[in-house]
């Protein structure tokens, strides 16, 4: 059975207001997802799951199923992901889907090429769980901190060393997970010890949470899409 695709796309959203509708070159922003995960051919369903019928509605004309709209009660900024993403799999029922797919509705970047890409890696692996993920441009060693007007050298130890000698580090960058059903409701917390990843380049993925995200977003969308002699 093909996996199953889960978009999570709430109303109320603060620093950007209504930012999985807001218009990105000519569509809304979730449009992005949507038609990257269609577009990829892996899945027997693409679900939306909000709390607004404006969300909901668009994201019906771009061909994603709305089968319920979400409960207010775990529609709001303090709701973990995987409560959402649990309510969903038991109202469409698909416990026994061995794969689900979750798609940030807010990272127009994504290519359907890397979901596939993503997918082979998490069925080779036999891991419970993907995550894209992208390394840090500044490394976190670096870290400073403001208190009461002056800096704070968080590891005052790690910045003698030459920089050179710093192990990479990678951050989950909004894009998308993919986990094997029935461990992801068994466990109680959102990771599993069996976790592999998919690294996404520089200009393959960004989440949008900030008015500076959207500005990069669109440098880097026209430059994806400019054709190159």
């Amino acid at each position: 059975m093909k996996p199953i695709c889960i978009i999570p796309a709430r109303s109320g959203s603060k620093r950007i207001k209504n930012k999985n509708l807001i218009n990105f070159f000519g569509k809304p922003m979730i449009a992005y997802s949507i038609e990257a995960a269609i577009k990829s051919r892996l899945f027997s369903r693409v679900i939306v799951t909000t709390d607004s019928k404006k969300i909901s509605y668009v994201s019906k004309k771009l061909g994603a199923e709305v089968p319920f709209l979400r409960p207010k009660k775990i529609s709001d900024d303090r709701t973990a992901i995987k409560e959402v993403i649990c309510h969903c799999i038991n109202r469409i029922n698909s416990k026994n889907i061995k794969y689900h797919f979750v798609l940030y509705a807010t990272n127009p970047l994504i290519k359907s090429s890397n979901l596939k890409k993503a997918y082979e890696k998490i069925l080779k692996s036999k891991s419970k769980m993907l995550i894209g993920i992208k390394k840090y441009d500044v490394h976190p060693l670096k870290a400073l901190e403001i208190k009461k007007n002056k800096l704070i050298f968080k590891f005052k130890k790690e910045l003698l060393k030459n920089s050179q000698n710093y192990s990479d580090y990678y951050y989950d960058d909004g894009s998308f997970f993919i986990f094997d059903t029935k461990s992801y409701l068994r466990r109680k917390f959102f990771f599993s010890n069996s976790t592999t990843f998919f690294l996404h380049s520089e200009n393959e993925s960004l989440d949008l949470n900030t008015m500076h995200d959207l500005k990069k977003l669109r440098i880097i969308y026209k430059l994806n899409n400019t054709p190159h002699n």
